[in-house]
């Protein structure tokens, strides 16, 4: 409700210095410990009131600054988390269960479900995938504390004690690490620990942290950690980074949550009786987030496609799917549309531009459906030379054949030099044996070095179940750099002596980068020559990559910023983190843009534009080179439609593409 999002928004516009604090959102709570955010922004709070002292426990909600009640009767009730209906209550030796609508609650793990006889159990946090639970039991004068797993019938396994994270003192605050690591705080040693899930396993990533107690991400994966003495609120702002100080004064700083918004933190100060709310920024590097002044609208909004129907000739809807525009390089100043079944249009880059000309159609040996809608015509690249020697090379899933992908080259007709010869086709390069239909990428672009790059996605379904990924023994889930000029080893394309795996054995030559899922969309600067990526995720987070030679980019063992899976790690000197990545709160599925070079929007210069297709919501990124970090991701107003595509005209004018069922499929931005 909207009631409850004003009181964090009434704070974003101020920014806070690690030496000041906002004006509290709620003030009079009796020992005030853990906060979580409901998906109406509903506010609840714990609220421990005298320890020790049984029944005067609650759980409470704060409504326009009012403290109100919601569940009484509690002993010393401490961490709270959500999953879909509930509240999970940890409460000294019980985790209770309360119905988030009625109020209405039950235990759901007794002290007696436990393996060993809790202590004092502290925080909880549940894993959005599964539902599983996790609480931290503190113990008792620095031991016999613990991490345990609750199912959702109420049974309960240890997940470590002292005996598998030695040296473990205090267990307090609890995160998740992706889907399959758990981080936790050990306020009496003042570290935190990721601990694989899997078996217990465990690697300290974080020290120097006394009396460490809260831990929340925010949806741009930098980690929040309170202090509970110091009364301080600390930043990890990338895995294996030291914690910068965000906030201090508080008197007792406890368990943390991300607001309604997902731009403040929200800190309850036991001591002090509030809870207040904190700018989730780092400081002394902060993020601009503010509206661009620019909105969308339709480009050449009269062109009729020529060809293209809106039905299919048995009266089906047949909506157009532009999912490639680019432009020949060869100062004709013409735009080239692909689609997704199978055809090139040209057409003057004219805004009063009435109609395309069809420059190749190749529907005849193009597979679309909308119910394998990661096939299709998926790319396009002009080759530098076009003007002299009429070569574009297409990415595209043959209909006669079962899960194959081809990239191929065509060459200008003979008898109409205005077209493509569709009877030219040469295939360079094919990805074969694919189980599955999805994640198969499919740009092709030139880079600045004259060479071909072509991505092609891990061979889809979930979690890369043949391991692509890390494998350099095969194609899939990698970048490949292709010399097309010419052919060696009966292959149609040779290999650039400089690719980084020429001399790895048992690797394929033609792979300039692996680690990759499945980029959707990746570009060259053409100012910096940089190859941007928008890589998409599976469970968590999307997320942004600049592509280097020989890179690493982590999956299927890392997802973005975090381990992934049974096999996950941490942060690796020889993978390559995301420059930025972003929850699935924000978003659930990126596509990738390129770096605005153009002259009509100058406030965009050196922003890489990139969308959400789920949510329609688009960003423009600013990266400092220099102090490799993002310095803005600011919005900008979005058509309320699935952004498939961007593309780039000559002049360096960004556009970006839709489904049309009335055809108008091409978007640009405007003041």
């Amino acid at each position: 409700m909207k009631r409850y999002l004003s009181l964090a928004a009434l704070l974003i516009a101020a920014p806070v210095s690690a030496a000041e604090l906002p004006k509290p959102l709620a003030t009079g709570l009796v020992n005030p410990e853990s906060v979580v955010v409901g998906p109406d922004g509903k506010i609840y709070v714990t609220v421990v009131g005298e320890f020790d002292k049984d029944g005067d426990g609650a759980v409470v909600t704060i409504e326009n600054g009012k403290v109100v009640p919601f569940v009484k009767d509690l002993d010393d009730p401490k961490g709270i988390a959500l999953f879909q209906n509930w509240l999970f209550v940890t409460d000294k030796t019980k985790v209770l269960r309360i119905n988030r609508q009625s109020g209405k609650s039950d235990v759901f793990a007794a002290a007696k479900a436990f393996p060993a006889e809790p202590k004092y159990l502290n925080d909880v946090v549940v894993d959005p995938e599964n539902g599983l639970v996790y609480v931290s039991d503190s113990g008792a004068k620095g031991s016999g504390g613990a991490v345990y797993r609750i199912n959702q019938k109420g049974g309960v396994s240890l997940v470590v004690d002292e005996k598998k994270l030695p040296g473990l003192k205090t267990p307090n605050g609890l995160t998740m690490d992706g889907s399959s690591h758990l981080i936790l705080a050990d306020a009496g040693a003042g570290t935190l620990h990721r601990i694989k899930l899997l078996d217990g396993s465990n690697e300290k990533i974080a020290d120097e942290l006394p009396d460490a107690d809260g831990l929340t991400w925010d949806y741009y994966g930098r980690l929040f950690v309170s202090c509970h003495q110091a009364g301080k609120l600390f930043v990890i702002p990338r895995p294996g980074d030291k914690p910068v100080l965000v906030a201090e004064g508080l008197k007792s700083a406890a368990d943390t949550c991300l607001d309604a918004t997902g731009k403040l933190i929200l800190v309850p100060d036991m001591k002090g009786g509030t809870l207040s709310a904190v700018l989730a920024q780092v400081p002394g590097a902060p993020v601009d987030e503010s509206p661009l002044p620019l909105k969308t609208d339709v480009a050449f909004p009269d062109l009729k496609w020529t060809g293209w129907n809106p039905e299919t000739a048995s009266g089906r809807p047949n909506p157009l799917r532009p999912l490639v525009l680019t432009h020949a390089g060869d100062s004709s100043n013409r735009v080239f549309v692909g689609t997704q079944h199978g055809v090139i249009h040209v057409f003057p880059n004219d805004q009063k531009a009435t109609e395309t000309k069809v420059f190749l159609d190749i529907q005849d040996r193009v597979k679309y459906n909308d119910n394998t809608n990661e096939e299709g015509f998926l790319g396009m690249a002009f080759h530098p030379k076009f003007k002299t020697n009429g070569e574009v090379f297409v990415f595209y899933t043959p209909k006669k054949e079962n899960k194959v992908n081809v990239v191929s080259r065509f060459r200008l007709s003979k008898t109409d030099p205005t077209k493509l010869d569709p009877d030219s086709e040469e295939q360079i390069i094919r990805f074969e044996n694919k189980l599955f239909w999805n994640h198969d990428g499919g740009t092709v672009l030139f880079g600045p070095d004259g060479y071909l790059y072509v991505i092609h996605g891990d061979g889809g379904a979930a979690n890369d179940p043949q391991e692509n990924g890390q494998n350099l023994g095969v194609l899939y889930g990698k970048i490949l750099r292709l010399d097309v000029d010419n052919k060696a080893d009966g292959k149609n394309y040779a290999i650039p002596k400089d690719n980084p795996f020429v001399d790895k054995k048992g690797a394929r030559p033609e792979i300039w980068a692996y680690g990759i899922r499945n980029i959707w969309r990746m570009s060259f600067d053409r100012k910096t020559g940089k190859l941007w990526a928008g890589e998409v995720g599976q469970n968590l987070y999307e997320e942004i990559n600049i592509i280097e030679k020989g890179g690493n980019y982590g999956w299927n063992i890392r997802e973005s910023l975090h381990p992934f899976g049974a096999k996950g790690v941490g942060p690796r000197k020889d993978l390559i983190d995301p420059i930025w990545e972003y929850h699935h709160n924000m978003g659930k599925s990126i596509t990738g843009g390129g770096v605005y070079r153009g002259k009509a929007l100058p406030e965009l210069e050196g922003h890489y534009l990139y969308a959400d297709y789920v949510t329609s919501k688009i960003w423009a990124l600013k990266y400092d080179e220099t102090a490799k970090r993002v310095t803005a991701n600011r919005t900008i107003k979005d058509p309320e439609k699935p952004v498939l595509s961007f593309g780039e005209d000559e002049q360096g004018e960004m556009y970006f593409l839709i489904v049309a069922a009335n055809g108008k499929g091409i978007y640009r931005f405007v003041k």
